[in-house]
């Protein structure tokens, strides 16, 4: 199966441990891209929502969700919305939750969002899937619909201990269900230079990871955190704002080395 059309990236942000920035990552990376011109989709596959509310999509008046689209109910082109930041989102709500029971019995249970994807053709260039913070049928879902995996890492011991098993996890699903599936690479994020755990732990994963470790560092930010009370990205809410300066480079980072041309460069 091929889960999406040559043109289309679609990139899960994954790491089984919470805590780690995913959302924030995702929602700033897809901000950030779509300032750049590229065009760009978020899923949501967090039953928690925070990816779509941090979009600026209410999750509590969503007429259609990707539990809707998991389940065979719509279609994703259905139930896409236009986030506060220039990209669409296929948002997520508290539903759900329960498709992680009643994806069990389905056919091709693995492959739902692949296929959906797959269905929107080259409407976009890239497309990141926020995770849960487990290797659950919804994460399966998402590494099975992807070609990369961005991992954020925060440079502290227990971070390494988690990153072994995540690595592990990527492997089992390349070798079994998804052989395009592979790491594009580990995001410093919520990184604290005064600490030197911090700085030890990133010249291990500079040293064990080499060139998949992305140059580009994110620092801890209250901006970043801030954001999501808006209904913004923090690359909108405080675009001038430490945190959101990096997530700009890390998106030209990223469209540097996969050689992406944003939509007002193409012909």
């Amino acid at each position: 199966m091929t889960p999406s059309t040559p043109q289309t990236q679609v990139f899960v942000v994954a790491n089984q441990k919470g805590g780690v920035g995913k959302t924030t990552t995702t929602v700033n990376l897809a901000a950030a891209l779509a300032r750049q011109g590229v065009r760009t989709l978020l899923v949501d596959l967090d039953p928690q929502g925070n990816a779509t509310m941090g979009s600026g999509v209410d999750k509590a008046t969503l007429q259609c969700s990707v539990y809707d689209v998991l389940l065979g109910l719509a279609s994703a082109s259905t139930a896409i919305v236009p986030g506060s930041a220039g990209y669409d989102v296929l948002p997520a709500n508290r539903d759900l939750a329960g498709a992680e029971v009643e994806l069990v019995d389905l056919e091709s249970r693995e492959h739902r969002l692949a296929s959906s994807l797959q269905a929107l053709g080259a409407g976009y260039q890239m497309v990141l899937v926020d995770c849960p913070p487990s290797l659950s049928m919804l994460t399966l879902n998402g590494l099975c619909a992807a070609n990369g995996v961005i991992i954020p890492m925060q440079c502290e011991y227990f971070a390494l201990e988690g990153l072994s098993d995540l690595v592990n996890s990527i492997k089992r699903v390349h070798a079994g269900l998804n052989k395009r599936l592979q790491i594009i690479g580990l995001l410093r994020v919520m990184f604290d230079p005064r600490m030197t755990l911090s700085q030890q732990v990133s010249e291990q994963l500079e040293r064990h990871f080499g060139q998949q470790v992305f140059q580009t560092v994110i620092p801890r930010n209250v901006r970043l955190a801030e954001a999501p009370s808006h209904g913004l990205p923090g690359v909108l809410y405080d675009p001038s704002s430490r945190g959101s300066q990096a997530y700009l480079a890390f998106a030209q980072e990223l469209i540097d080395r996969l050689g992406l041309l944003p939509k007002k460069a193409m012909s």
